[in-house]
């Protein structure tokens, strides 16, 4: 009986100690940002491998994101750890970094920073074109153009 008991802590622990390693590893392994072009409501836009919709911000100058901060929280920019990839659809030319004041790198396309909106469900876009930290949101087209 008292083997049993034994066995099963063991077990168990091993179980925890799996589950809480599981988002780590995962994490490591995500390290490749891939740019896709898909269909949406607003024609053929930029979304993350993953799906989510990639927008930019109207006040960030060319090369340089002004989003830190309460910004950065509801628009997380999108970072790359390793390698940058222009899957389908996506033109590599325009896809490039910049260095953010952290020294992560976020992907740009176009001269364009791009950023997620915390709240967007896969597929779907719900912040086209809405006005908050002082510009617009706007998702961007293949061309590295800003639908209006």
């Amino acid at each position: 009986m008292r083997t049993r008991l034994f066995v099963l802590t063991a077990l168990a622990a091993g179980a925890v100690a799996f589950v809480a390693t599981a988002p780590v590893a995962a994490s490591q392994r995500g390290t490749r940002a891939t740019v896709i072009v898909r269909s949406s409501n607003y024609g053929r836009v930029l979304w993350t491998g993953s799906r989510r919709p990639l927008y930019a911000f109207t006040r960030d100058p060319r090369r340089r994101s002004t989003c830190y901060g309460a910004c950065a929280k509801a628009w997380p920019p999108y970072i790359v750890h390793g390698s940058l990839r222009a899957g389908t659809g996506a033109k590599s030319s325009l896809l490039s970094t910049i260095r953010r004041r952290n020294g992560s790198r976020q992907v740009t396309y176009a001269g364009r920073p791009l950023y997620r909106y915390v709240d967007d469900p896969v597929g779907s876009i719900l912040c086209q074109n809405v006005r908050e930290f002082g510009g617009l949101w706007r998702v961007m087209r293949p061309s590295g153009r800003l639908v209006r």
